[in-house]
């Protein structure tokens, strides 16, 4: 009979005989070898851009200075040093066809090595000849591998002042050290220049590893800048910046995230001379316009640029992405109250009727006028204020905001007091109290521990308030009947900061349709290994003073979309470099992919089910999804968060990888309010101390009750008017059993979210932490 067309490719690929079978997967494998060999001969070649080698030390004692100036020392090879920044150079060997660019990131700034190792081809690790590295370089490798590591080498320098016997014990010993970070890495030695070009040689030819959010992204090291001020302020202006392209072509209507300052737009992309050509007397810019279109700047008048540079694209208005990261929401949207013109009239000549007359100092206007109250209003005022403080404590969190306003509004009325004082001289001796703040530090780190403890021992369980009934302290949580089946709709009381945020119909689809445009190269721009000037608006004097103390500046070109703001998950796991408790809504600092931000995020359960379980704390021994508002990015991208000490150094306490983005991931807090048996009969019992009055009783009735013994029942009665009630199980309770009752509510995380994050203080271990079995429950 007839056959289907979408059946006839199926039968063709079962049909093909074994010989076809191997003969297609040979020309796939040859494929795949043609496509590593080209991206090897790419890199560092003519057409590509410089192979960009970072080095880092990590040791104290590694110095990158001498290793700089061995490679340096090549014969037939061309170096130039890069102006303005102390160790950076290129090495340009046109016998060999290849071009590097050397950089070593500063020791000790963490901030500089994660972002040197986002763009970098290969990283030259400096180990010690005696040590590997010390605490800090530990560190340093523990964010890397969780950033992701590109290519590496590991170089020894020294070591040629030992005796050669124990020269070879120790290099044994160093390879066994390196074995776990590094399984079946090869060390190089680097003291002469034969040994300095053997580097070479591997760094040239050996697999480059891909990371995968920088490969489906057009990214620029550097290599010059320029700041030209606006025309409105000196603060604020262009921003020329100097690179090359590396992973994407990069479009000039997509904006640009320069890593640690903030997203920008593009006005103008420029093709300068390459000052890192092989053969200079090509000019390249001759070959860039068979390929797309050139103007040339003198149309536009300016006399700044030179004349072998050229203006490749302009930004199109109507193509370019917008800077808009939030929602703006309309406070009237949806109302379906408006008055009507009678209405309003109505209005009107209410407010005539109630107007009176007020005594008023001269030269007092109207509006100022309708703020005077009389002293018979202000009882009535006192009255409403009362009414709305009985209103707002319906809930633990309300109760924390309003106890930390107090503490802000005492401070605040003690600032005054302080001002009308007279100054006093202050004694010298301040050791005293430094060592005071750090005994403070303990203590609440003591509490923090202890907390942590008894979340752990009484996981959600509170005490049931005796100033406040419990129907309205808890009168935001409702019961389950079951945690895993029973429904919550997602869109169901979402908090105002939802009406900000952007959220996708289907983010997955969206993310395919992304990549695979990448993937078929539909994006048109600046080709990879062009050496570009990129033009970046508005942005601030403070990205060029960076760049000038010595700081690399490196620019990510975003996908669609990934400026604005959403809901993300990151699922994480707790480092074991970290034992100290870490809570709920504190701040910490994410190293998202290539963005850097700070916010306070909720952590919970990562299940396959609907709805997912708070975590109070940051769990030791399991992966939580901890979820923050930030701007969007499509995964996969790595997750690093960083918690900020006292002295500004950042402790890395977990990572992992960008989950998801989404808004309607249900986060559910319990609360477990617990009673113990009073009396028990077969397979009833009087339960107390859950409740104190006959009304919480009456209205927790509806909610099942279970013990920890793994009895279930419900509330039958009250008794009396203490809180006493008589409840029913499936089986007689144990005089040793506690009953339990489960109260549930949904809950969002802050809005915290801060770009800026302060440069870290360089790391140093911390020893004064404590054990966790020192730790003592009162």
């Amino acid at each position: 009979g007839r056959v289907p067309a979408k059946a006839q490719p199926r039968r063709r690929l079962r049909d093909l005989s074994r010989v076809d079978r191997r003969h297609q997967a040979l020309q796939l494998r040859r494929q795949r070898k043609e496509a590593v060999l080209a991206e090897k001969r790419s890199l560092g070649s003519r057409d590509g851009p410089p192979h960009l080698v970072v080095l880092v030390s990590l040791h104290g004692r590694a110095a990158a200075h001498d290793t700089l100036r061995l490679l340096q020392s090549q014969d037939s090879a061309v170096v130039r040093v890069d102006e303005g920044r102390a160790g950076g150079f290129a090495l340009l060997c046109p016998r060999l066809k290849q071009r590097w660019r050397f950089v070593a990131a500063q020791a000790g700034d963490l901030h500089a090595v994660l972002d040197l190792a986002k763009v970098a081809d290969s990283l030259l690790f400096i180990l010690d000849p005696a040590d590997g590295w010390d605490s800090a370089g530990e560190h340093c490798l523990s964010c890397l591998f969780a950033q992701g590591l590109p290519s590496y080498a590991l170089a020894v320098p020294g070591g040629t002042d030992l005796p050669p016997k124990k020269r070879i014990d120790v290099r044994k010993k160093l390879s066994k050290a390196i074995e776990k970070r590094f399984p079946e890495a090869k060390l190089f030695p680097l003291n002469t220049e034969q040994e300095s070009s053997l580097l070479l040689r591997h760094l040239a030819t050996q697999k480059q590893r891909h990371l995968a959010f920088r490969d489906r992204r057009s990214h620029l090291l550097a290599y010059a800048a320029e700041f030209v001020p606006g025309q409105e302020s000196d603060l604020v202006g262009t921003l020329k910046v100097s690179g090359f392209v590396r992973g994407q072509p990069l479009n000039v209507n997509s904006l640009v995230h320069i890593v640690g300052h903030g997203d920008f737009q593009l006005s103008q992309v420029d093709a300068p001379p390459d000052p890192l050509s092989l053969n200079p007397r090509v000019v390249k810019g001759q070959k860039r316009s068979q390929d797309m279109e050139v103007q040339d700047d003198s149309v536009n008048g300016s006399d700044e640029m030179e004349e072998d540079v050229k203006v490749l694209m302009k930004a199109d208005p109507n193509k370019q992405e917008s800077l808009q990261s939030e929602v703006v929401p309309d406070p009237m949207e949806g109302e379906q109250t408006w008055p009507t013109e009678e209405e309003l009239q109505e209005a009107e000549a209410s407010l005539k009727a109630n107007r009176r007359v007020v005594k008023v100092p001269k030269g007092t206007s109207k509006y100022q006028a309708a703020w005077i109250v009389d002293d018979g209003e202000e009882g009535s005022e006192k009255d409403e204020d009362d009414d709305y403080e009985d209103d707002d404590m319906d809930d633990d969190d309300m109760m924390e905001e309003a106890v930390s306003q107090e503490g802000e509004s005492s401070e605040g009325e003690e600032e005054p007091a302080g001002e009308e004082c007279e100054t006093m001289t202050v004694s010298e001796c301040l050791r005293d109290d430094q060592y005071d703040e750090k005994v403070e530090e303990d203590e609440q780190m003591l509490e923090s521990y202890r907390q942590e403890r008894m979340d752990e021992m009484f996981p959600d369980e509170v005490d049931t308030p005796r100033d406040v009934p419990a129907r309205v302290r808890f009168q935001k949580y409702r019961g389950l009947k079951s945690f895993r089946t029973s429904p919550w709709d997602p869109k169901e009381n979402l908090p105002r900061d939802y009406a900000r945020i952007f959220q996708f119909q289907d983010f997955s689809r969206t993310r395919k349709h992304l990549f695979r445009q990448i993937e078929k190269e539909e994006t048109e721009g600046a080709s990879v290994g062009w050496y570009v000037t990129l033009h970046v608006c508005n942005v601030p004097v403070s990205v060029m003073e960076t760049f000038k103390e010595g700081k690399p500046l490196v620019l990510f070109s975003l996908l669609p979309h990934e400026q604005k703001m959403s809901v993300l998950n990151f699922l994480v796991r707790r480092h074991p470099s970290n034992n100290e408790p870490v809570k709920a809504k504190e701040e910490l600092i994410f190293h998202c992919g290539f963005r850097r931000f700070r916010a306070s995020p909720l952590f919970s359960q990562h299940t396959s089910a609907d709805k997912h379980k708070l975590e109070r704390f940051l769990r030791p021994d399991a992966a939580l999804v901890v979820t923050v508002y930030a701007p969007i990015t499509f995964p996969p991208a790595s997750a690093l968060l960083f918690k900020q000490r006292s002295n500004g150094m950042h402790d890395l306490i977990a990572t992992g990888s960008l989950l998801s983005v989404d808004p309607d991931r249900i986060v559910i807090k319990r609360l477990v309010l617990s009673g113990h048996p009073f009396k028990i009969f077969t397979k009833t019992a009087v339960v107390r101390y859950m409740f104190f009055s006959r009304e919480d009783v009456m209205w927790f009735k509806p909610v099942e009750l279970r013990t920890k013994w793994g009895r279930r029942g419900h509330i039958k009665e009250p008794l009396g008017t203490h809180g006493h009630m008589k409840c029913h199980f499936d089986g007689q309770l144990k005089s040793q059993d506690t009953v339990l009752l489960n109260l549930y509510k949904r809950v969002f995380p802050k809005w915290t979210f801060d770009p800026h994050v302060p440069e870290p203080v360089p790391w140093v271990r911390s020893e004064s932490a404590l054990p966790v079995q020192e730790v003592e429950m009162e």
